[in-house]
């Protein structure tokens, strides 16, 4: 049985590459000359250390010695200052070195740069592992496993001692009854027993070859239904859990790996500049194409703008040469984040998702029982919160109907006005939407999108474009009893032009339902490619068509056809050619059928990063989808930003509001 390693590319793949014709003693000449005097020239130290391979640049770094009598790394160090020159002084040293460097680094001093060890050991090759021992060695005349013992402890200390012996094994010929060996250890080690049994998950995860883990891994997913990393962090903790955790990503992916490690590297307040010349310089001339086609897939961003606007001067110029490239340069996709894009679409097609709540029928209900509960929970001097918190939260949304009947016929009284005046704020708004029927409350929020201060387009393009036909028309339906006035009409005399043609031809929930046809998959993506050539009008015109009509089986093989002729993602040219809220609209449409809950869960994330919480938005993701795709959502959030929508929504709410989302959630992953 032979395994190939999910997103292998043939070819060179690294952004640096050794110069043509090149001239080691002149190239030393010209940084010489750079350096030479009052100040130095650093454009043409940038230009000369960023377009030669590591090879050469040893080359020069011998001729500069032997034409100056100098040591090139100490004139640079002397001429240039703070995250440049590191920058640079890393581009100078053999990749062997760099790394034992940087080990060397993490483990003195005060504390240990765990996660610099992780990063380096988790992903290097045996090659790579027996090369950076050796010069850790000749350059510290110390003992790289002696260093790391004395500096760790534990099992994290055991995992990195395997790792460091390079032994991994390399045949990418796999065993089927091997595989089905590995993954029922790894479960009976972890899920199955009362503790874990460490030392499987080291050997297994230490030692066998990467094509074997990727299929151990799937395995193991048949048999405990769950993803591996799920099962790593729900059995390990610390430095050993993310450890464990960098190995498996690697093993999955590792140009995705690195691409996750950049990003955070640059997120947020301030920039982690180790990490990002230390992924910038090492990876260049090995999978950096890769990095950036992964960073921009993941991200949607590329990695070519992000370290333009978080960094600065000649050191930004510098990294943005390692780089080699913008795939968001302006009417242009790389034919490798096509080729990325392609496969997106490709997998979309064939995959077929469980879509999971998080909110399920409480067994043995008794709609006489809860009402009699609530009545006490909100009778008398104060509100026993906490009572109609885990009622509400813990009933299907068809036992909350029963619930609100029997408690009208039961005590004659009306269970939403009694909740309303007992309950405020953010709370009132989730316990309300919570015991309103889907249709009612995607209404309401449609309505308040509409009739407030200024249109909300952002939840009406949520709402509109990710619901089905049938629930569009219970939408439709559920307005007009509730308000006595037609949705259509109040989109129309609320928005114009080609949103307001968008959204009406949504709201008829007329969207084709069957596979995709491939002949006319492949006109439709004509037409869609000949649009580009017409009038803008012309153009959103036949978006709209295509977009809001065909079916989502037919409209991801019409997004690959669409690849195929002009090697650039539907998206892109979108975001290229479309503006505003039609553009968003459309590019919603194109994320749901990609992926719906990664739509939603990046919805989730903005509504919760930086000052304040969209509470608005917050609340309408986790109870519409709560008996949905929750589950899935969650996953796709922990995914994408490694950290569990449970510590997020818990770091941003408080009070009994924070209990009923964190109820809805259902877990902390």
């Amino acid at each position: 049985m032979s395994a190939v390693g999910k997103g292998s590319r043939s070819g060179y793949r690294g952004s640096v590459k050794a110069a043509q014709d090149f001239m080691p003693n002149q190239a030393a000449e010209a940084l010489y000359h750079a350096m030479k005097g009052f100040g130095s020239d650093k454009e043409t130290i940038i230009d000369l250390l960023t377009s030669k391979s590591n090879v050469q640049r040893q080359q020069i770094y011998t001729s500069y010695k032997t034409l100056y009598g100098r040591d090139l790394i100490d004139d640079l160090k002397y001429e240039l200052t703070g995250k440049f020159e590191t920058l640079i002084v890393g581009l100078i040293k053999p990749p062997a070195v760099y790394d034992a460097k940087e080990l060397k680094g993490a483990i003195q001093g005060l504390g240990t740069d765990e996660s610099c060890v992780i990063e380096i050991l988790a992903s290097r090759n045996n090659r790579q592992i027996h090369e950076l021992t050796k010069a850790y060695k000749e350059v510290y005349e110390s003992d790289l496993e002696a260093d790391i013992v004395g500096d760790t402890s534990g099992h994290f200390k055991k995992m990195l001692v395997v790792l460091l012996q390079g032994d991994r094994e390399e045949d990418d010929v796999v065993s089927e009854d091997l595989v089905a060996e590995d993954a029922k250890e790894l479960y009976e080690a972890g899920e199955l027993q009362w503790g874990t049994e460490e030392s499987s998950f080291i050997t297994i995860l230490g030692n066998r070859s990467f094509c074997h883990l990727q299929l151990v891994f799937e395995e193991y997913r048949n048999i405990a239904g769950k993803e591996i990393e799920e099962s790593l962090r729900g059995e390990l903790s610390g430095d050993f859990e993310r450890l464990m955790l960098a190995v498996v990503r690697c093993v999955r992916n590792t140009s995705e790996y690195f691409a996750s490690r950049l990003f955070k590297a640059m997120k947020g307040m301030g920039t982690r500049d180790n990490t990002l010349i230390r992924i910038m310089v090492s990876r260049s001339e090995i999978d950096m194409l890769d990095i950036r086609e992964e960073f921009r897939k993941k991200y949607e961003k590329s990695l070519h703008n992000m370290i333009r606007s978080d960094t600065s001067g000649d050191y930004k110029r510098a990294l943005l040469r390692l780089c080699g490239g913008d795939d968001d340069a302006a009417g242009e996709f790389f034919p490798e984040a096509a080729q990325v894009a392609y496969q997106i679409w490709e997998l979309s097609a064939s995959q077929r998702i469980e879509l999971k709540g998080t909110v399920r029928a409480a067994p043995d209900f008794k709609p006489e029982v809860d009402a009699k509960a609530l009545r006490k929970a909100m009778k008398g001097f104060g509100t026993d919160e906490e009572m109609i918190i885990n009622i509400i939260t813990q009933r299907s949304n068809t036992q909350r109907q029963q619930l609100r009947q029997q408690f009208k016929s039961q005590l004659g009284r009306d269970l939403m006005a009694d909740l309303k005046s007992e309950v405020g704020g953010p709370l009132q708004k989730i316990i309300l939407g919570l015991m309103m029927t889907p249709a009612q409350f995607d209404a309401k929020q449609c309505q308040k999108a509409i009739k407030g201060a200024g249109t909300d387009e952002r939840a009406l393009i949520e709402i509109l474009t990710t619901r089905t036909n049938q629930e569009i028309r219970d939408i439709s339906e559920a307005y007009k009893d509730a308000y006595h006035s037609s949705l259509e009409d109040d989109l129309s005399s609320d928005t114009s032009g080609h949103f307001k043609r968008l959204l009406i031809s949504l709201i008829q929930g007329n969207r084709e339902e069957g596979e995709a046809d491939l002949n006319r998959a492949m006109e439709d993506a004509k037409e869609l490619c000949s649009s580009s050539d017409e009038d803008s009008g012309s153009m959103e015109s036949k978006f709209i068509s295509i977009l809001c009509m065909r079916s989502y089986p037919h409209l991801r093989r019409v997004f690959q056809d669409y690849i195929k002729l002009t090697n650039r993602d539907i998206e892109q040219t979108i975001k290229n050619d479309i503006s505003g809220d039609l553009m968003n609209a459309l590019i919603a449409i194109v994320r749901s059928i990609k992926n719906k809950p990664s739509f939603f869960a990046e919805r989730l994330y903005k509504s919760m990063k930086g000052a304040g919480t969209d509470d608005r938005t917050l609340i309408r993701i986790m109870v519409s989808r709560s008996e949905i795709d929750l589950l899935n959502i969650r996953h796709e959030f922990k995914q994408m930003y490694d950290a569990s929508l449970y510590s997020f929504i818990e770091g941003d709410s408080s009070g009994d509001y924070s209990k009923v989302l964190l109820a809805l959630c259902g877990g902390e992953d």
